[in-house]
């Protein structure tokens, strides 16, 4: 039974739990049944953390939220004691320092699906470890959220690599949407489902002489899958049957939240307004539409307005896109207009269809994330642009690439039933010697071999990549000699992949994802001769990257 067919199996044996029907796995038992009504609470905005001059110190800290209005509060655990933590806005060229202080208790809020068998949690590390990841930054290594480089409160026991308590984010690139999030290693799906992330956002001059919607018109929406029980505590998945202690191959929540609301609604002027957008789940993809309803959500069978996208993980793209349907992966960000003006009175549903695991798993899809009301009047007139040419793009040629690797993407599962064991990059353990190790300034590609039977978006530190074509290939030859024979032509990035400045990308089964980068370090880094500078890659599917779908790289002077 593979993977697909298991999951599809679960919702046989699933419950109806605090939102709706859940895939539950063998041995498992279900919450008390409860239903969430949807678009009953507005959608929070979080709020902005403008860093000073000085050493900025965010706590991490242990508190309750509600989480919907029907609901009771829920423990979480957060930045600066919200859910999500502050979005933190920059200026480009304004270099930052940030110390993550951690007061967090001693015991793990999910501790019963604290996994000892995995990577990072079978040296004796304690259960509660922390350490940040600035996603998309470009920094030196000791700010980067390296996965050995926890700690816990106090700094009392730390990990293998941390150096110091203090992160020193250069901000010298584009303006665009980064995200911070927990990266121990081995536990970082557990602290990122326990509310441990945020916005960071960085402004420049150029964006701010192209007149996009702004101030309470731009509106960031960070969009998470959870289980509940019946008390509003978090359920995370665990399986003793499992290949591990109870370790699940991916996490799929029946209920959606935005900005930490379940199912929330957003009152809209009929103007443009500009939402960016970021996948913060676990394992979901998302495929989201914009759908017409009623006011209690019924849904009706006209499209809504369509999505200009405007950028992307590493800021504006060229020009806008026009996308009717977005397919987002966990880690990415989608800069998105949308323009309500010809809407007034008007309802729209953000829908979702995307299978899990995706693209072709069999588990049941929240099909709704959340709802907009064009029910405000406009409160001035709206002189807001979508300019029709944004951010130009240098594109890296690659005959320029020093070298091109080919990385596989594989996983090894159960021969009695298919169940995954382990999921791994090149066929290699995070624990093995280096292998990637491009050279400081240079231009390498990258193939991403994926043999599995699932969508992987791999992200890579440090870089900001550019996707140049998707290929099939013959596994059979691929498995016996390692070496790449292509079935077809080559398949162009998607229209809002390319041209495009990327940190994440969907590396599609059974095909060959070809990436380009130029390895620079921050500005004003002079390294010496073979010195080493060590960042990480790795899928960005949380359970993947905590049982081995990571490795480190290391840029070389």
């Amino acid at each position: 039974m593979d993977r697909r067919s298991f999951l599809k199996a679960g919702l046989a044996v699933g419950a109806v739990g605090l939102a709706g029907p859940r895939a539950l796995l063998r041995g498992q038992t279900a919450p008390a049944p409860t239903t969430l009504a949807h678009y009953v609470d507005a959608l929070p905005i979080p709020d902005v953390l403008r860093p000073t001059s000085g050493i900025n110190t965010v706590t991490m800290t242990e508190f309750y939220q509600q989480l919907h209005s029907d609901m009771p509060k829920t423990k979480l655990w957060g930045y600066n004691g919200t859910y999500p933590g502050p979005t933190i806005e920059v200026r480009r060229g304004a270099p930052a320092q940030f110390q993550w202080e951690s007061k967090l208790p001693p015991t793990h809020l999910l501790a019963g699906a604290v996994d000892h068998k995995l990577h990072g949690s079978n040296m004796g590390e304690p259960d509660v470890r922390n350490v940040v990841h600035l996603h998309g930054i470009k920094v030196l290594p000791e700010s980067d959220g390296y996965a050995e480089s926890w700690f816990t409160a106090g700094y009392k026991q730390h990990g293998p690599t941390f150096q110091n308590k203090v992160y020193t984010y250069p901000n010298d690139q584009n303006a665009t949407g980064l995200w911070y999030h927990d990266h121990a290693l081995g536990i970082s799906r557990l602290n990122v489902y326990a509310g441990l992330t945020g916005f960071y956002f960085i402004r420049d001059s150029f964006e701010d002489s192209l007149n996009l919607p702004s101030g309470q018109f731009e509106i960031p929406l960070l969009i998470q899958d959870r289980l509940f029980n019946a008390d509003g505590s978090l359920f995370y998945s665990t399986d003793t049957t499992g290949t591990q202690q109870v370790w699940v191959p991916e996490f799929f929540g029946d209920t959606v939240l935005v900005n930490g609301k379940v199912w929330p609604h957003l009152d809209v002027e009929p103007r443009k307004y500009r939402f960016r957008m970021l996948n913060g789940s676990n394992a979901r993809m998302y495929h989201m539409t914009l759908i017409e309803s009623k006011l209690d959500g019924t849904l009706l069978t006209k499209h809504g307005p369509a999505f200009q996208q405007i950028g992307t993980d590493g800021g504006l793209l060229p020009a806008p896109v026009t996308m009717h349907d977005l397919l987002i992966a966990p880690a990415e960000r989608f800069d998105i207009v949308i323009d309500f003006s010809d809407n007034a009175g008007q309802n729209f549903v953000l829908t979702n269809d995307g299978a899990a695991p995706y693209p072709g798993g069999g588990e049941v899809v929240p099909t709704e994330v959340m709802q907009f009301r064009v029910s405000k009047k406009l409160s001035s007139k709206d002189t807001s642009v979508v300019p029709q040419t944004l951010l130009p793009l240098q594109m890296l040629r690659p005959e320029d690439a020093v070298r091109e690797r080919n990385l596989e993407l594989s996983e090894a599962d159960r021969l009695t039933d298919g169940y995954p064991i382990i999921g791994q990059l090149d066929g290699l353990h995070w624990s093995d010697p280096v292998t990637e190790n491009p050279k400081a300034g240079s231009v390498e590609i990258w193939n991403l071999v994926n043999t599995t039977g699932d969508a992987h978006p791999i992200h890579v530190h440090l870089v900001e990549f550019q996707v140049l074509e998707r290929r099939t290939f013959n596994q059979t030859i691929w498995a016996n000699q390692h070496r790449l024979v292509h079935h077809d032509k080559a398949q162009a990035p998607a229209r809002n992949e390319s041209p495009a400045r990327k940190d994440v990308i969907i590396a599609q089964p059974g095909m060959v994802t070809k990436i380009i980068a130029r390895f620079d370090l921050p500005a004003g880094t002079r390294p010496a001769p073979g010195q080493k500078y060590r960042y990480m890659w790795h899928c960005h599917i949380l359970e993947h990257e905590d049982n081995e779908m990571m490795r480190p790289f290391d840029v070389i002077g």
